[in-house]
């Protein structure tokens, strides 16, 4: 069973370290998200940062956005734009960060190295580290002289190479004044223990001490590694709880080793459940994405390396609304059948003790409803600019008055405002008509029913839905025809096919001349595709 918030907020072996600050109470919850630069934002990093903001939300916390670039190996030019321009359209708007400011700064790691250096500094001092000379060549051929076995860098095997706890002072000084590469790395306890944590989501967590490796935090150029970085911010930056993907559980005994050797305080962890394929095997990617015809980005990724372009959401038609609801039920839920939520009545309701602890399987399906949930939700005004914008890229000026009438009608039976765009009859008269629906729905006397309707529009001083309509069911009543009969022919004339919108709002729309024109063009085109049909 999960405990509450005060319960779970247990040290290392489910005890407080003597000495040491109790964690934040929740009105003090700092949270953050830090991202790495190192290409696009893939969706499940944009579920981390929503469980973020709304944790600190629900809360009245912080939410702080960290750029994690020490990794120059891996940097790619137009990342950390990419990021902030994503979670901007998310609504993910950072409390503190690089473009907020805050009294936490620099929030680039890359300008926090003196803080590093420090820390390392420390740690050598403590005890806690030591510095290593091998090359990677050398490990390289003690991990393939190990094979089939897993050889690696720990408590069993550092006493016997090149490093500063079996090299003498004046080794170390020697290799360093001849510039040879050293990297320094944690020096895990000798003595096996069991390093145990409460996990806001899985509960207690209990790791080995001996299956851990020392892993490097201070690499040759210079930088520090994720994982002396990681800790020595979330320290500085106040950070109370570590809301992350569970891809990060293993690394968090040495996290909570490394806070020990600060003697620190850890957060509270909560590590989140991967975002798995509509498959349900394995880790959702862009692979899968590209082989499904879905995106797994928010925005479009325009590669400066392959010169590739990746699909976003965003350009797929999207709204960020819709795109945030589906990550926010991927892995949560509010304990009832609700399924639509703003970012505001999310954050009233969200808790970690309803994120679930195995992954979310994806469902491109879904998706889909969400967009149509919340594109009919926000109301047709809320889409008249949106739906402007889109219009005017296709070559077509409607005015708001169009667009307002235009999404009246349509609304309710598209899921994007492309949707709209793609449907040809609402912008100019149907260059094809549905031939097999000619055949069934066009009767002997179909046309002539429908020039004697047009006559009947044409003494209409007033073209208005509902005018339209009264003499639509007046000139039925009149031949006592059914609606069947007149309403289908009207609407395969006017759009070429057989489903649609109100037809007595479409009118309306199109206005009088441009009705009976369309008519009057459609009913000779059909009555072509008969003549053909019965030539044949």
């Amino acid at each position: 069973m999960r405990r509450r918030f005060h319960e779970r907020n247990l040290g290392i072996e489910g005890r407080r370290m003597s000495g040491e600050l109790p964690l934040p109470a929740m009105t003090d919850v700092r949270v953050r998200f830090a991202p790495s630069p190192t290409g696009p934002l893939h969706m499940g990093g944009v579920r981390t940062a929503l469980y973020n903001k709304l944790f600190a939300m629900a809360h009245g916390g912080t939410f702080i956005l960290r750029i994690e670039d020490t990794d120059q190996g891996r940097f790619v030019e137009g990342a950390e734009a990419y990021i902030e321009e994503a979670l901007a359209w998310c609504g993910l708007t950072p409390d503190e960060g690089v473009r907020s400011g805050g009294d936490c700064g620099p929030y680039r790691q890359s300008e926090r190295t003196s803080l590093y250096r420090d820390a390392i500094a420390q740690l050598l001092e403590r005890g806690w580290a030591y510095e290593a000379f091998d090359t990677p060549d050398e490990l390289d051929a003690l991990r393939k002289a190990a094979e089939p076995e897993v050889w690696q860098y720990d408590a069993s095997t550092r006493g016997t190479l090149k490093n500063s706890l079996t090299l003498g002072a004046e080794e170390v000084a020697a290799l360093k004044a001849q510039g040879a590469p050293c990297v320094v790395r944690f020096k895990t306890p000798e003595t096996a223990t069991d390093i145990q944590l409460v996990d806001a989501i899985r509960g207690e967590v209990t790791f080995q001490s001996n299956i851990l490796d020392d892993k490097v935090l201070m690499k040759a150029d210079g930088l520090p590694t994720y994982h002396l970085a990681n800790v020595v911010d979330d320290h500085h930056m106040r950070i109370s709880h570590v809301i992350r993907g569970e891809e990060w559980l293993p690394s968090a005994p040495l996290h909570v080793l490394l806070y020990r050797a600060f003697g620190w305080e850890h957060p509270v962890f909560a590590h989140l459940p991967l975002i798995l394929k509509p498959t349900g095997n394995g880790k959702l990617s862009k692979r899968d994405g590209d082989a499904g015809g879905f995106p797994v980005f928010p925005i479009d990724w325009h590669d400066p390396t392959s010169g590739d372009t990746w699909p976003g959401y965003r350009e797929q038609g999207y709204t960020p609304e819709a795109f945030v609801n589906m990550l926010l039920m991927l892995g949560w839920n509010p304990g009832d059948e609700r399924e639509l939520f703003s970012l505001q009545e999310a954050a009233q309701t969200f808790s970690l003790d309803r994120v679930v602890k195995s992954g979310a399987r994806f469902n491109p399906d879904k998706a889909h409803w969400f967009q149509a949930q919340h594109l009919r939700g926000a109301g047709p005004q809320a889409h008249v600019m949106p739906l402007q914008a889109v219009m005017a890229s296709r070559g077509v000026n409607w005015d708001q008055a169009q667009c307002l009438a235009v999404l009246d009608m349509m609304l309710e039976r598209v899921t994007f405002l492309t949707d709209i765009a793609n449907t040809s009859w609402l912008v100019a008269a149907p260059a094809q008509f549905d031939a097999k629906l000619v055949r069934k729905k066009w009767k002997d006397d179909t046309s002539r029913l429908l020039k004697d309707l047009a006559s009947e529009l044409q003494r209409l001083d007033i073209f208005s839905s509902d005018a339209v309509e009264a003499c639509f069911t007046a000139f039925l009543e009149a031949r006592e025809l059914g609606f069947g009969q007149v309403l289908l022919p009207f609407r395969i004339a006017l759009t070429g096919e057989g489903g649609g919108p109100s037809m007595f709002d479409f009118s309306a729309f199109l206005g009088q001349e441009a009705t009976l024109s369309r008519l009057a063009d459609g009913l000779a085109a059909i009555e072509a595709i008969r003549s053909q049909t019965e030539g044949s």
